[in-house]
């Protein structure tokens, strides 16, 4: 079988979300279709499950701080809350969004978890990069850097969070394009519909994770998961 989008190289293309003024009943919309797609694709569940490996031997009664990258709505972090709920831990949970209106929404829509706080913030400001936490979330965050700009970026979590990251992110692949393209015949929101096959071919190849880990020279596990993410677990 034969397709004709071309997945060789990584895309340059910039997401209509990447627009960090972006505000309004169409951001609000955006947001909350990407919660429901995510959910629909198991990409919550890949993210819990690598939250699950970091604390294998975590105690309960120490406190954690885990800080989600891109939030977005906080629909993760309200997993994550749960999660922590059901099993006795003691979750500090930061969201942290270069969009203040996002930030805001995520504030509304969490006002039953006080174990979650937001910060509007700029992930390569000085402010973040003295920050101190535990396990480091990116869940569909990371595709949206390329080149030094994301290994600095990686560096800086890897040499800030005590137990590790937890990335959850696209395999760049045509079929997971079509894939996505045929999903979205159902999906009336045109920005959720063109971003969604942007970010696919801005994506990543095993091969490109695994020169990134050697790069940053870290212990780390990547898995193939349902549908076309990777879960990689750097500590």
């Amino acid at each position: 079988m034969r397709f004709l989008v071309d997945t060789k190289e990584r895309s340059n293309t910039i997401e209509i979300m990447d627009d960090l003024s972006m505000s309004g009943e169409v951001l609000l919309k955006t947001l909350d279709q990407l919660a429901i797609i995510n959910k629909w694709l198991g990409g919550n569940a890949i993210t819990i499950n690598g939250i699950k490996k970091l604390l294998e031997k975590h105690t309960l009664s120490k406190p954690l701080t885990i800080i989600d990258l891109g939030c977005g709505g906080g629909d993760m972090l309200r997993k994550v809350a749960d999660y922590g709920r059901r099993k006795g831990y003691i979750f500090n949970l930061i969201g942290v969004d270069a969009n203040v209106h996002t930030v805001e929404y995520a504030k509304k829509l969490s006002q039953k978890y006080p174990e979650i706080s937001y910060l509007h913030q700029d992930v390569f400001s000085q402010d973040f990069k003295e920050m101190s936490y535990d396990i480091v979330l990116a869940t569909l965050f990371i595709h949206h850097f390329k080149g030094k700009q994301l290994i600095d970026l990686l560096w800086m979590l890897k040499e800030n969070a005590k137990l590790g990251i937890v990335v959850n992110d696209l395999h760049r692949h045509a079929m997971a394009y079509y894939l996505f393209k045929l999903l979205s015949s159902t999906i009336s929101n045109e920005m959720v519909k063109q971003d969604g096959l942007t970010s696919i071919l801005r994506g990543f190849k095993k091969e490109e994770l695994v020169k990134i880990s050697k790069e940053l020279n870290v212990k780390s596990q990547i898995a193939w998961k349902w549908a076309f993410r990777y879960q990689w677990i750097i500590q």
